[in-house]
């Protein structure tokens, strides 16, 4: 539709983007009641967790399925990474997305599999006879190794060294310390795609018309921007968030983007209410050309109805509730746009992230405890556990997993390493005990494990650690206490005592 010909206000369009938005929640009630959609949910970007996804590895095994398991049942977003597609789907479902490779072959890693990935938890390791089983001594499951597929001949080496050796050196090109993942364009979720909706002028009188729409592993902000009836911008925004984004102790966020030569703006919003305060950042654009673009919070100017507030509290990185971008014939103030054009615009997004912010573990290892003691002078073998006794019988199962450690710790992505004893099968929900020095004895249950990777997930303490766990006689695991105990591994503290 031409220029001259968008001089129409479209009523219907007004009152469909309040629903949208609910502003009005009764007709967005409504709409999504007589359209089938029942069972929408709004965003779970703003959960408190990791955003991104996070890959699994091992993803089959006896920790592994449960990690994934309550994965899900949290909302994150999983790839699993499996040997066997037609298994994994079996033992994992319908819900989890599979990527079919082998750590100990490197041509199968490939960079399509880190796409989006925020994290790895790494579940993989040699199994002994029966897969899951225990008995007081467990003994006889440590008659030999069990390959994971015939016609594949594993070791130790190949796997708990090599193996890991090979999954690290391709997770550490493409994971970013410090950095959080907001929103993916490339690989999105279901919700990401129910979240983002146009607010043009058209709630003012204008007649401007802009959509969001996934294509070509982006998101592509397009339309058609007029200054008729007094109009002249064109955005796109997120619902509410459920509870406000918390991105406190980061530095600003950062947005792949390809335009055409406008000057766009970022939008961030710490009120909840649909007309309040707007923190905004003016950016141009290079014409057919991907940018990054880095908004400093320091540098966000707080604005209402385009006017800027010089007295307003300054913005809070903790409580974002929405974001929107906005093509916009004004800049603040009654000053124009110089770069604004009417007419057809164009801008795609690739990636929205937060930079500069703490660290957290970005590559958990499921490890073993007594992994140091194979050899280690004076130690009475008779009080160890099998592992440790028959380690040379079993290929050297625990001097291959110190190496693999090893390879994690050279490799600079912040990790966590835990080092389980005995797992069992028994129900999670147990205390923890926490040490270091490899020098405990006991068991724990595999559910209990899986709850502490995803625990780590979310610590900064928890980088560059690694730690044995057991099972304790305390109560429900206090995270934070657990987690500020142990000590960096850049810590003096000796292993082989």
């Amino acid at each position: 539709m031409t220029e001259n010909n968008r001089s129409q206000w479209d009523a219907g369009r007004f009152v469909k983007t309040l629903a949208y938005f609910e502003v009005i929640p009764f007709i967005s009630c409504l709409k999504r009641l007589f359209s089938g959609n029942t069972k929408y949910h709004k965003s779970n970007q703003s959960r408190g967790k990791r955003l991104g996804k996070i890959l699994v590895a091992g993803a089959t095994g006896g920790v592994g399925k449960r990690v994934v398991r309550r994965l899900r049942e949290r909302d994150y977003p999983v790839r699993a990474l499996v040997r066997d597609t037609q298994r994994g789907r079996e033992m994992l479902g319908n819900e989890v997305e599979l990527f079919e490779a082998d750590i100990t072959i490197p041509e199968t890693l490939t960079p399509v599999m880190m796409d989006g990935i925020s994290a790895v938890i790494c579940c993989t390791g040699v199994r002994v006879q029966p897969v899951e089983g225990d008995t007081p001594t467990r003994e006889k499951y440590y008659q030999g190794i069990k390959f994971y597929m015939p016609e594949v001949v594993d070791s130790p080496e190949i796997v708990d060294y090599q193996g890991i050796k090979n999954l690290v050196q391709v997770a550490a090109h493409h994971l970013e310390p410090g950095n959080q993942l907001i929103f993916d364009f490339k690989h999105p979720s279901d919700d990401v795609k129910e979240t983002w909706g146009a607010v043009d002028d058209v709630v003012m009188g204008g007649v401007s018309e802009s959509s969001i729409r996934l294509i070509d592993q982006a998101a592509l902000f397009s339309g058609t921007v007029s200054t008729k009836n007094s109009g002249g911008f064109v955005s796109v925004r997120t619902r509410n968030f459920d509870s406000p984004l918390n991105l406190a102790g980061y530095e600003g966020m950062e947005l792949r983007v390809k335009g055409d030569g406008q000057r766009y703006k970022f939008i961030l919003r710490t009120e909840s209410r649909w007309d309040g305060i707007s923190y905004c950042y003016s950016f141009d654009t290079e014409k057919d050309t991907w940018i990054n673009v880095r908004v400093p919070f320091e540098a966000l100017i707080p604005v209402f109805r385009a006017k800027t507030l010089p007295d307003a509290e300054p913005f809070d990185p903790s409580h974002i509730y929405a974001v929107q971008l906005m093509l916009s014939k004004f800049e603040y103030d009654g000053a124009l746009n110089p770069n604004f054009e009417p007419g057809t615009f164009s801008l795609q997004v690739k990636t929205i992230k937060a930079y500069n912010g703490s660290t957290l573990p970005q590559f958990i290892m499921i490890s073993s405890a007594g992994v140091t003691r194979p050899g280690r002078p004076g130690i009475n073998l008779e009080e160890e556990p099998p592992a440790v006794r028959m380690n040379d019988q079993l290929g050297g199962i625990l001097t291959w997993k110190l190496r693999g450690e090893e390879a994690i710790r050279e490799s600079g992505i912040p990790y966590t390493i835990i080092r389980p004893c005995a797992l069992t099968e028994e129900p999670g929900g147990k205390g923890l005990a926490f040490e270091q020095g490899d020098n405990i004895r006991g068991k724990v249950s595999r559910e209990d494990v899986a709850e502490l990777c995803l625990q780590a997930l979310e610590q900064p303490q928890a980088c560059h650690v690694t730690f044995e766990v057991k099972e304790a006689e305390t109560g429900s695991p206090n995270w934070h206490h657990l987690f500020s105990s142990l000590n960096s591994d850049d810590t003096d503290f000796s292993e082989s005592t």
